[in-house]
């Protein structure tokens, strides 16, 4: 083939990277629009249902600049930039904002809604029957998957359909002798069965009428009575039994004179109240510093521990005269690969005193879970045997990165091992991997599956079962905000400010370091 010719062939055959590159870039700007377009579709509805016109206006103003963006040839610079920046304020930058703003409220069970959901929810709840009020045949069932009842007056016959709307009448439907609905057009009629693993649903269900409200007795019987707390806008109080209760916008609640507050209330704003509650409830503020103390003893021997390990196997592995290294680095992170969930129950049951793995092993009769020493050592070990493949991996890469020369040129002149080790090797690594160590610490300070998953906070003391052995900031503040009393979420929303501040300044302390040690040896 003459070279002209074969030089053609060549060049036709030669791959061309820019139409790949054009491609990828089609696709991946229609991957974006299509995204946009579909969050838009979902999203708008139940935005104009509720009446949300700002955050209708902000989403069809994020679609549109998307939109122009991804149609025009401009700008290509923000075309990669965008998707980054929507993930960082989605998943970052607005749960954080969002859990401050919920620090200053008493956003939980029982605050929930507005003040007018909060009356609505009294009267409902204080509905009573009255002597000689309407009886009702109950049939439950489900239209569109809503439950309703279908209440059949025995005088009458007629059958009507309750729901929280109100009654309305169900013609066509037919009831059988015993005065339950057999069939009715547009709902499917429970079986007994099913209404009964939906007993709690029933229970709660209340259909308004002119003056009143009909509730389940049981489940064939609905019976129509009085609020027994009716609302009075003129001296907006709450009317009826232990009232008059007033409203207290401070709190939330409808308060009577003895200081008494209705279990149902609304959300309000009540500034800085959560976070004076952690600082001056003596229930609180009186064990913090223990467990955060326990919580950074925790925290550091984590990541101590585990980059110490990972690096050691890691430094074996990386010598020149060891054999068989891929079949051991697949060994070693088998742990990093199995499901965390899944092993920290594992480990619960081998420290378990009576039949755990660990006792039987060794010959001993510990109990391992059952004293705060050996409990915080068991959550370590744990910890440790879950953390340090991935410090292995890191530091793997690391070693790889530093030169082979550097601890050569040491040896010539004279260094130890473990001299060339402390002052060249370990070093490098730090600098390339205190980001990983700080982000690592920040983890394990929070690690609530760690704890939660082995000892539940435990053991806890006699005198306080608030506060456990093993407890971490974040499993004290799960059980604070979320133990018996039910959700506090404005509550945990502020000690998690606390938390995320400590963290914060401690990460802010350790680049700073950082910086300072690439410096030295930039």
């Amino acid at each position: 083939m003459p070279p002209d010719v074969r030089e053609t062939v060549e060049a036709s055959q030669a791959p061309r990277p820019r139409r790949n590159i054009t491609t990828a870039f089609v696709v991946s700007r229609i991957a974006v629009l299509a995204v946009a377009a579909a969050i838009l579709l979902y999203a708008a509805p139940p935005l104009v249902a509720t009446g949300s016109w700002i955050g209708l206006a902000v989403l069809l103003g994020a679609t549109a600049v998307i939109g122009y963006l991804y149609l025009t040839r401009r700008y290509v610079p923000a075309k990669y930039l965008v998707p980054g920046t929507v993930f960082l304020i989605a998943f970052q930058v607005f749960p954080v904002l969002y859990t401050v703003t919920t620090a200053f409220t008493n956003f939980g069970d029982g605050h929930r809604g507005d003040k007018a959901a909060a009356i609505t929810a009294i009267e409902r709840g204080s509905v009573r029957q009255a002597p000689g009020s309407p009886e009702y045949q109950l049939t439950t069932a489900l239209r569109g998957g809503e439950l309703v009842f279908l209440l059949v007056d025995p005088a009458t016959k007629q059958v009507r359909l309750g729901d929280a709307g109100g009654l309305s009448p169900l013609p066509g439907a037919e009831v059988g002798v015993t005065g339950k609905v057999l069939r009715a057009p547009g709902v499917t009629v429970l079986t007994a069965p099913q209404a009964a693993a939906r007993g709690e649903e029933i229970a709660a269900l209340t259909v308004p009428t002119d003056g009143g409200a009909v509730k389940a007795n049981g489940l064939s019987r609905a019976v129509e009575g009085r609020a027994a707390l009716v609302y009075d806008a003129g001296c907006d109080c709450m009317r009826g039994e232990g009232g008059p209760w007033r409203a207290d916008g401070s709190q939330g609640y409808f308060v009577n004179a003895a200081g008494e507050h209705l279990a149902q209330g609304w959300q309000v704003n009540v500034g800085l109240a959560n976070f004076a509650r952690v600082l001056t409830n003596p229930t609180i503020s009186g064990y913090f510093l223990g467990v955060f103390g326990w919580n950074a003893v925790f925290a550091l021997a984590s990541v101590a521990g585990t980059f110490g390990l990972g690096m050691a196997v890691a430094l074996a592995l990386h010598h020149p005269r060891m054999r068989g290294t891929k079949a051991y680095r697949i060994a070693l992170i088998l742990p990093y690969a199995m499901p965390s969930f899944a092993m920290l129950l594992v480990w619960r049951d081998m420290f378990n005193r009576d039949f755990g793995l660990v006792n039987q092993m060794l010959g001993l009769n510990v109990d391992w879970l059952g004293e705060v020493t050996t409990a915080r050592l068991a959550v370590v070990l744990v910890n440790l045997w879950l953390g340090f493949p991935y410090m292995f991996l890191v530091t793997t890469g690391a070693l790889q990165a530093i030169p082979r020369e550097l601890t050569e040129a040491a040896a010539i002149d004279g260094a130890t091992p473990w001299k060339a080790f402390r002052r060249v090797t370990l070093p490098l690594l730090l600098v390339a991997l205190t980001p990983l160590l700080i982000s690592s610490f920040a983890y394990n300070f929070n690690n609530f599956n760690a704890i939660q998953l082995t000892t539940e906070g435990g053991p806890f003391p006699p005198e306080n079962p608030q506060v456990g052995g093993t407890d971490l900031l974040i499993t004290y503040t799960f059980r604070l905000a979320f133990g018996t009393g039910g959700a506090q979420f404005g509550f945990a929303a502020a000690i998690s400010v606390f938390i995320f501040a400590i963290v914060a300044i401690v990460s802010a302390v350790a680049f700073r370091r950082t910086r300072k040690q690439e410096e030295v040896y930039a």
